[in-house]
């Protein structure tokens, strides 16, 4: 997109995702500063992220990428936008600098049957609400899956990792 990317990742190890941001930061910067002869930051504060339910939500993500820029009217069909996975996913393309994931493999035995596969789920729309989960998980740095997925993430991660329910706060109580 003009003004942002989005990557689907799944890491190899620990703090991966930090590291590569890190160090695509840290690269992508210092050539764009170069070839545009300027100095400073690029981006605005730490970039948005969310972890993700990869048997329930990965193709939902791939999906809301490759089709955020016919959402953006920049491209009528995502096989037309030049810096989409779509090109491989979906047309057969070599994908130079990643691996697809194995839910993506498995969308068929041979070739041929995943990228038709992978096709046939551009064919509708994505619903309105799944596209408001992904933005609000990923705006919020929440958890993106059930409610039996987010509450592992937490557990495991000892952090709050889904939004909260609205409602009237709690009165306090004297000695509270």
């Amino acid at each position: 997109m003009t003004n942002h990317t989005h990557l689907l990742v799944t890491p190899e190890t620990e703090g991966g995702i930090s590291r590569l941001m890190q160090t695509l930061g840290r690269h992508y910067v210092r050539y764009f500063n170069y070839t545009y002869k300027r100095t400073g930051t690029l981006w605005e504060g730490r970039y948005k992220s969310c972890v993700v339910d990869a048997d329930n939500y990965l193709l939902i993500c791939q999906r809301y990428i490759e089709l955020n820029p016919v959402r953006a009217g920049t491209v009528e069909a995502p096989s037309d936008y030049t810096w989409s996975s779509f090109r491989s996913n979906g047309l057969g393309r070599p994908a130079k600098v990643w691996t697809p994931h194995s839910l993506y493999q498995q969308l068929g035995k041979s070739r041929a049957e995943r990228i038709a596969a992978y096709r046939e789920l551009f064919r509708g729309q994505i619903d309105a609400r799944i596209l408001n989960q992904v933005r609000q998980a990923t705006n919020q740095g929440m958890a993106l899956g059930n409610d039996r997925f987010k509450q592992e993430v937490e557990s495991l991660s000892g952090r709050r990792v889904a939004t909260l329910k609205r409602g009237p706060k709690r009165k306090r109580h004297d000695g509270e």
